[in-house]
Protein backbone atom coordinates (compact mmCIF):
# COMPACT_ATOMS: atom_id res chain seq x y z
CA UNK A 1 0.00 0.00 0.00
CA UNK A 2 2.87 2.35 0.68
CA UNK A 3 4.17 1.95 -2.87
CA UNK A 4 0.75 2.86 -4.28
CA UNK A 5 0.64 5.88 -1.95
CA UNK A 6 4.11 7.04 -2.99
CA UNK A 7 3.25 6.72 -6.67
CA UNK A 8 -0.02 8.55 -6.06
CA UNK A 9 1.72 11.40 -4.26
CA UNK A 10 4.27 11.70 -7.05
CA UNK A 11 1.47 11.64 -9.60
CA UNK A 12 -0.32 14.47 -7.80
CA UNK A 13 2.68 16.75 -7.39
CA UNK A 14 4.49 16.27 -10.73
CA UNK A 15 1.78 17.56 -13.12
CA UNK A 16 1.12 20.63 -10.98
CA UNK A 17 4.83 21.45 -10.80
CA UNK A 18 5.31 20.91 -14.53
CA UNK A 19 2.30 23.10 -15.24
CA UNK A 20 3.39 25.96 -12.98
CA UNK A 21 7.18 25.84 -13.26
CA UNK A 22 7.90 24.45 -16.75
CA UNK A 23 4.83 25.75 -18.56
CA UNK A 24 3.67 22.33 -19.76
CA UNK A 25 0.06 22.54 -20.96
CA UNK A 26 -2.10 19.63 -19.90
CA UNK A 27 -5.36 20.89 -21.34
CA UNK A 28 -8.11 22.16 -19.08
CA UNK A 29 -7.81 21.38 -15.39
CA UNK A 30 -5.98 18.09 -15.88
CA UNK A 31 -2.91 19.30 -13.97
CA UNK A 32 -4.93 19.70 -10.77
CA UNK A 33 -4.79 16.31 -9.05
CA UNK A 34 -8.40 16.13 -7.94
CA UNK A 35 -9.68 16.93 -11.44
CA UNK A 36 -7.25 14.81 -13.45
CA UNK A 37 -9.22 11.57 -13.09
CA UNK A 38 -12.23 12.92 -14.92
CA UNK A 39 -10.12 13.55 -18.05
CA UNK A 40 -10.12 9.84 -18.96
CA UNK A 41 -13.91 10.00 -19.35
CA UNK A 42 -13.81 12.99 -21.72
CA UNK A 43 -14.08 12.58 -25.49
CA UNK A 44 -10.35 13.28 -25.96
CA UNK A 45 -9.24 10.89 -23.19
CA UNK A 46 -6.26 11.45 -20.92
CA UNK A 47 -2.93 12.51 -22.42
CA UNK A 48 -0.01 11.94 -20.08
CA UNK A 49 2.31 14.93 -19.86
CA UNK A 50 -0.07 16.75 -22.19
CA UNK A 51 1.08 14.83 -25.25
CA UNK A 52 -1.18 12.35 -27.08
CA UNK A 53 1.91 10.68 -28.57
CA UNK A 54 3.18 9.43 -25.16
CA UNK A 55 0.31 7.66 -23.40
CA UNK A 56 -3.23 8.29 -24.53
CA UNK A 57 -5.71 6.62 -22.15
CA UNK A 58 -9.38 6.44 -23.10
CA UNK A 59 -10.55 3.31 -21.30
CA UNK A 60 -10.58 3.17 -17.48
CA UNK A 61 -10.95 -0.63 -17.44
CA UNK A 62 -7.83 -1.12 -19.59
CA UNK A 63 -5.90 1.38 -17.46
CA UNK A 64 -6.80 -0.39 -14.21
CA UNK A 65 -6.08 -3.82 -15.72
CA UNK A 66 -2.59 -2.73 -16.82
CA UNK A 67 -1.86 -1.26 -13.38
CA UNK A 68 -2.99 -4.45 -11.63
CA UNK A 69 -0.88 -6.64 -13.93
CA UNK A 70 2.25 -4.50 -13.52
CA UNK A 71 1.95 -4.13 -9.75
CA UNK A 72 1.11 -7.84 -9.43
CA UNK A 73 4.27 -8.75 -11.31
CA UNK A 74 6.42 -6.49 -9.14
CA UNK A 75 4.88 -7.84 -5.94
CA UNK A 76 5.25 -11.41 -7.20
CA UNK A 77 8.96 -10.90 -7.79
CA UNK A 78 9.30 -9.30 -4.37
CA UNK A 79 7.57 -12.17 -2.56
CA UNK A 80 9.64 -14.77 -4.44
CA UNK A 81 12.82 -12.93 -3.48
CA UNK A 82 14.13 -12.79 -7.03
CA UNK A 83 14.22 -10.45 -9.98
CA UNK A 84 13.35 -11.70 -13.46
CA UNK A 85 16.19 -13.97 -14.42
CA UNK A 86 16.54 -15.42 -10.91
CA UNK A 87 18.90 -12.94 -9.27
CA UNK A 88 18.19 -12.96 -5.52
CA UNK A 89 17.33 -9.66 -3.87
CA UNK A 90 17.76 -10.66 -0.23
CA UNK A 91 16.58 -13.02 2.47
CA UNK A 92 13.54 -11.01 3.61
CA UNK A 93 10.69 -11.28 1.07
CA UNK A 94 8.71 -8.52 2.81
CA UNK A 95 11.40 -5.86 2.46
CA UNK A 96 12.85 -5.01 -0.95
CA UNK A 97 15.95 -3.25 0.46
CA UNK A 98 18.88 -2.48 -1.80
CA UNK A 99 17.90 0.41 -4.08
CA UNK A 100 14.81 1.11 -1.96
CA UNK A 101 16.93 1.85 1.12
CA UNK A 102 19.84 3.97 -0.16
CA UNK A 103 20.55 5.44 3.29
CA UNK A 104 20.56 2.07 5.08
CA UNK A 105 17.88 3.11 7.55
CA UNK A 106 16.01 -0.16 7.73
Amino acid sequence: HARWALLGALGMVTPELLSKEAGVQFGGDSAVWFKAGQAIFSADGLNYLGSPSLIHAQNIVATVAIQVILMGAVEGYRVQGAWPGGQPTGADPLYPGDAFDPLGLA
